[in-house]
């Protein structure tokens, strides 16, 4: 099995763990790659699924870690490799003035990506007919690991003390939906230019394509360097059926906003956000990430996860097999346009950890010797 493979398929089936205490404690809820952990493999850090139903049957192992931090991974009681977890934020042990966790600011994903949701409430999450059927955000904040807005000045200070303390290379800001015409711009543009202020570290703000375009311009110039727009499925019926209230807003403006965004931001600094397994098929996530590309927009796929407590915790994961036939084109598709994740500033699609798409960026055509 090849490391893409491997790692493709960890991300699909979930993993067990002998011992759930190992290395960094896992995220449960909120946004992101919630019911994950950190681990590295062959100096690759992925996010695999270790509280979902599909990894509670895994047919992956983790041993418990060596005096090293080493563990042997097994499928099916044969080794397949040895994995270690990164090691616990060191600014997790702080906390601000008034005495909240700077883990309830600001987390760490992957090995070295700080990551926060500056807004924890989203109008499409309060309501049952509205919520994204995948959407974890209120779990964390009902149940007290994290708050509902982070003052500019509160993650300023977090991102400083993880750059200076954990050695984070660049950060991601999203945020639920507010009420506004902005979908959440402005407060990620008044984020940035704190954390700018205070630590030179390059940034992703996440939100919903802004109504009027002037907010692309104004983010940038407020420190963002890239940016994410996420449309979680492509075709009109999935959408309108896994994300009722966000589906609202045609993919039309999600088109006009990602041109508008790619005058501002450049080629490749552009993202998006795609979770195959929803509906879409294979065809039509490759004919959208065709199109993306050639617009110098990063298709980020990854395979869905259930997440306990969503109205989708049973619906089951996409195989391995059906996420190698969309990631291995698509990887393709992404060298030949020249916006590898590689070449990004911030954000998921340079962190990659949540899919394997940016190892097959650069497999090699068999006796070709060039990208494939």
């Amino acid at each position: 099995m090849s490391h893409s493979d491997l790692i493709n398929a960890l991300q699909t089936h979930g993993m067990r763990l002998v011992d759930p205490r190992a290395g960094q404690e896992s995220r449960r809820g909120g946004a992101g790659p919630s019911d994950h952990k950190a681990v590295t493999i062959e100096g690759t850090t992925v996010m695999v699924p270790v509280h979902t139903a599909p990894s509670f049957d895994s047919p992956f192992l983790a041993e418990a870690p060596d005096a090293t931090g080493a563990a042997r991974l097994t499928r099916d009681g044969a080794e397949v490799g040895t994995i270690r977890f990164p090691t616990r934020a060191r600014f997790y042990q702080l906390k601000t003035a008034d005495g909240i966790p700077y883990s309830h600011i600001a987390t760490l994903h992957s090995k070295d990506v700080l990551a926060t949701t500056v807004l924890q409430t989203c109008i499409r999450y309060e309501s049952r007919k509205k919520t994204c059927q995948f959407c974890s955000i209120g779990q964390s904040l009902a149940a007290g690991r994290t708050i509902a807005h982070k003052s500019p000045a509160q993650l300023a200070e977090v991102a400083k003390a993880a750059v200076e303390l954990d050695g984070v290379t660049h950060m991601i800001l999203t945020t639920g939906t507010p009420a506004g015409k902005d979908r959440g711009a402005k407060v990620l543009a008044e984020s940035a230019a704190a954390i700018k202020a205070a630590v030179d570290l390059p940034l992703q703000g996440q939100c919903e394509p802004p109504e009027d375009d002037a907010w692309h311009q104004r983010m940038f110039d407020a420190g963002i360097d890239t940016l994410g727009m996420h449309l979680e499925a492509v075709t009109p019926e999935v959408r309108q059926r896994i994300m009722p209230g966000k589906a609202s807003v045609p993919l039309e403006k999600y088109f006009s906003s990602f041109e508008a965004a790619v005058k501002v931001f450049g080629r490749g600094q552009v993202s998006t956000y795609i979770l195959a397994g929803l509906g879409d098929t294979p065809e039509v996530i490759l004919a959208m990430g065709e199109k993306l590309c050639a617009m110098g927009v990063y298709p980020f796929v990854v395979p869905f996860v259930p997440i306990s407590g969503t109205p989708l915790e049973s619906h089951p994961a996409p195989s391995a097999e059906f996420m190698a036939a969309i990631l291995q084109p698509l990887g393709q598709m992404i060298a030949r346009a020249g916006i590898r994740s590689a070449d990004m500033k911030a954000g998921c699609g340079k962190c990659g950890a949540c899919s394997a798409l940016s190892t097959y960026e650069t497999l090699k055509l068999p006796g070709t010797g060039v990208p494939a």
